[in-house]
């Protein structure tokens, strides 16, 4: 199953991440956080992630078609669920702090799983790049709604 079939796959993938990080969104709590000036507007997020994950699901699926379910799969997987668990952290438990740890290891596993996914398929890299700045960004923002509201 490393044809098109396969990247339903990982575009259910992660659809379900998406979805049990949607199950903590925004609310009064988050608007009465203090926030940095380079906050971006809620409206930002929706297409942002949208797109993000679109262009994982891809890169994911493109490296299965070379390589199978390996390490680098392996490792995408895991940082899909290290992902998946910010937003219940941070929105749901209102715990900054907990969302720090969690999102600063999403960044060390997403910065391996792109080594290994060039090793595979360069595009499949590349596609993942986004969301590595993305979530470097995110850890930032994260880091300085954490101080801010200390």
């Amino acid at each position: 199953m490393r044809g098109w079939k396969s990247l339903i796959v990982f575009l259910v993938l992660v659809t379900v991440a998406a979805l049990v990080g949607a199950t903590a969104a925004p609310d009064a709590w988050f608007a009465a956080l203090q926030k940095p000036a380079f906050n971006p507007p809620n409206w930002v997020f929706g297409p942002a992630w949208t797109l993000l994950y679109g262009l994982m699901a891809i890169a994911a699926w493109r490296v299965y078609r070379v390589a199978g379910s390996g390490l680098a799969i392996g490792l995408w997987l895991v940082q899909l669920v290290v992902n998946a668990i910010w937003s219940p952290l941070f929105f749901g438990l209102h715990r900054i702090d907990l969302a720090l740890v969690d999102i600063v290891v999403l960044d060390l596993l997403v910065l391996v799983t792109i080594v290994r996914f060039f090793r595979h398929d360069r595009l499949a890299g590349w596609l993942m790049l986004p969301y590595l700045a993305w979530i470097a960004f995110a850890t930032l923002l994260n880091a300085a709604i954490w101080q801010l509201n200390s």
